[in-house]
C-alpha cells in the first residue's frame, strides 16, 4: 500500500499532472488512433514512458510527480490501465511519486467499489477524470455518490478542463464533446460538496474566464498550468496566478506531452512574479496533498 515518503526539502517543485500511457506490458491507456492524433496535436513523437521511467525521470531533475490514467472504458471501448498496479509501482517509487486512481464514472456503482478499494487497499492520494474522454457531465446528479465518497476521504480530484487534444484532427473528433469539459460545468459539484478539493486543470481555454469565476467563488477550487507552455498562458490568468489565486495555483507539465524541463524554460518568458513561483512549484501542492504534516488552510 502507497505510503508517501517525500522529502519536501529534497525536491524543487511537485508535478501535479503526470499521465502514466502505457503499463509494463506495453498496453496503452488510448486506443492507437487517439495515441496518433494526440501525438500530432501536441507535435511530438516521444516515448511514452511507464512508472517506472516516469520515476527516474523526475528523480534525476529533484522532483515529484502525481500520476494517474484515465479510466474511460465506456467512453472508448478500451480496457483502461489498472490505477491499482499503478499505485503499486508509485510504492516503490515513494520518494517522488504521488499516485491518483482513476475510476469511469459510468460504470456507477462498479465505479464506487473500486474507488473505495483503490483508498483502502492501494492508498491512492486522489482522484482524476476526464470529462470529455470519459463522456460525462459532472454536474449530474447520478455522480453526487462518487464526489461524496473521495470527499469523505478527504482527497483532492483532478478533473481535466478546456481543449483536448485527444480526438482532435479524426472524423467527428472520435465522438468527443468539448463542451463537457467546460469548467463551469464543476461549479455545482463545488457547491454541494464543499469540502471536496476541485482541481482544474489546465488553462480552460477557450473557457478561462469561466474558470477564473469558479476559483474565485469556490475556496475549495483549484487550478494546474499543465498541458500548455507557460508563454502561452492567457494574461487574465497569470493576474489571478499573481493576486487572489496565488495559493491556489498549482505547477503541472502533463508530462510525456509536455516536460518540465520545457515548462520551466518557458516560464521565465512570462509575467508570473518570482515571489508567486515557490507556491506555484511546490508549496501550495504541498498542502493540497498534505504533505509532511501540512493542512490547506495553512495558506499564508
Amino acid at each position: 500500500m502507497y505510503q508517501s515518503a517525500i522529502d519536501l526539502d529534497a525536491v524543487t517543485a511537485i508535478d501535479m499532472h503526470v499521465h502514466i500511457e502505457v503499463d509494463d506490458h506495453g498496453h496503452a491507456s488510448l486506443p492507437e488512433p487517439l495515441v496518433a492524433a494526440v501525438s500530432k496535436y501536441f507535435r511530438t513523437d516521444g516515448p511514452r514512458p511507464a512508472v517506472d521511467a516516469v520515476a527516474r525521470y523526475y528523480r534525476e531533475r529533484r522532483m515529484a510527480a502525481v500520476v494517474f490514467t484515465v479510466d474511460a472504458g465506456t467512453q472508448l471501448r478500451h480496457p483502461p490501465l489498472s490505477s491499482a498496479a499503478i499505485a503499486r509501482a508509485a510504492a516503490e517509487h515513494a520518494d517522488v511519486l504521488i499516485p491518483f486512481g482513476s475510476v469511469d464514472p459510468r460504470t456507477g456503482a462498479a465505479a464506487l467499489d473500486l474507488a473505495a478499494r483503490l483508498i483502502e487497499q492501494e492508498g491512492v492520494r486522489g482522484f482524476k477524470f476526464h470529462p470529455t474522454v470519459q463522456g460525462f457531465d459532472p454536474g449530474d446528479a447520478a455522480y453526487a455518490p462518487l464526489w461524496a465518497l473521495i470527499e469523505r476521504a478527504g482527497l483532492p480530484a483532478i478533473f481535466h478542463t478546456g481543449q483536448t487534444g485527444i480526438g482532435a484532427g479524426l472524423p467527428g473528433g472520435y465522438g468527443l464533446r468539448l463542451g463537457l469539459s467546460n469548467p463551469m460545468l464543476l461549479d455545482p459539484v463545488a457547491a454541494d460538496f464543499p469540502d471536496l478539493q476541485i482541481v482544474m486543470a489546465h488553462p480552460s481555454v477557450p473557457w478561462q474566464d469561466e474558470a477564473l469565476s469558479v476559483a474565485t467563488h469556490k475556496p475549495n477550487t483549484w487550478i494546474d498550468l499543465s498541458g500548455w507552455s507557460p508563454k502561452y498562458f492567457p494574461a487574465a490568468l497569470v493576474r489571478h496566478a499573481n493576486s487572489v489565486l496565488r495559493h491556489r495555483v498549482l505547477f503541472g507539465t502533463d508530462y510525456p506531452l509536455l516536460t518540465p524541463d520545457r515548462w520551466l524554460r518557458d516560464v521565465a518568458a512570462t509575467d508570473l512574479k518570482p515571489d508567486v513561483l515557490p507556491g506555484i512549484l511546490k508549496d501550495n501542492a504541498a498542502r493540497l496533498l498534505g504533505l509532511a504534516g501540512q493542512r490547506r488552510e495553512e495558506a499564508p
